[in-house]
């Protein structure tokens, strides 16, 4: 884990969570949960048009990230390969989602999340600091954090990753073609699924960096079989 002032620091600049849902307050109560953690550059509304594609039983939450780009755009931490990045951010922001989390989960028998992009790295950081609160995780398109890009060791004290046995379903939907997500995160991320989690993976040839219609079909396949089931 890094400096707890570094990260204290981080999540005072943060601004209050903010966050869409897909049913009014008074129908929330008693559904399980599905948050999204949209991408790089984008904002909480960005994957609130997946929610007609997945399960009705289920209520949706996207969370705006707490670091701003540019008007309307977001971003969690910034991209792994910039000058500026480092683990501090990433355990900050997971920090802050975590609280917000905390505020709310009671309402719901069960949280899963769905992250695209740098939200599916958001998503695996949450899964790995928390390993028995999350019900599923599906990640779109992205990667897990590999500690290695900044400290070269390969180890990182924030993550619990021994006490994730292989149980926790994972959907993982990606397109080998993918022009943004480099081959070193794939790597990293592949091994990282097999070791940790019960994984299931598709490979959807032609959607590059995105989302696709028969990709949600199985996300929302897999969110009936192992969330609702």
């Amino acid at each position: 884990m890094t400096e707890a002032s570094t990260v204290s620091r981080y999540i005072e600049s943060y601004p209050e969570p903010y966050a869409v849902w897909s049913r009014p307050e008074g129908e929330r109560a008693g559904t399980p949960l599905v948050v999204l953690l949209h991408g790089y550059g984008a904002n909480e509304a960005d994957l609130m048009g997946l929610a007609p594609l997945l399960p009705e039983e289920f209520t949706l939450v996207s969370l705006r990230a707490p670091q701003v780009l540019a008007p309307g755009a977001y971003q969690w931490f910034p991209l792994v390969a910039a000058a500026d990045f480092d683990l501090a951010q990433v355990e900050a922001t997971s920090e802050y989602v975590l609280r917000w989390l905390d505020e709310i989960r009671s309402d719901h028998p069960s949280v899963t999340l769905l992250g695209f992009s740098m939200g599916m790295a958001m998503a695996t950081t949450l899964l790995r600091r928390r390993p028995d609160e999350f019900a599923a995780v599906v990640g779109l398109s992205g990667f897990a954090i590999d500690p290695a890009a900044q400290n070269g060791s390969g180890s990182w004290g924030y993550v619990r990753d021994d006490e994730l046995k292989g149980t926790v379903p994972f959907f993982w939907g990606r397109d080998q073609a993918d022009p943004v997500i480099t081959p070193d995160k794939v790597a990293y991320t592949l091994g990282w699924v097999r070791d940790h989690v019960d994984l299931t993976k598709v490979v959807y040839e032609g959607i590059r960096h995105s989302i696709s219609g028969p990709e949600m079909g199985h996300v929302a396949e897999f969110l009936r079989l192992k969330v609702l089931a």
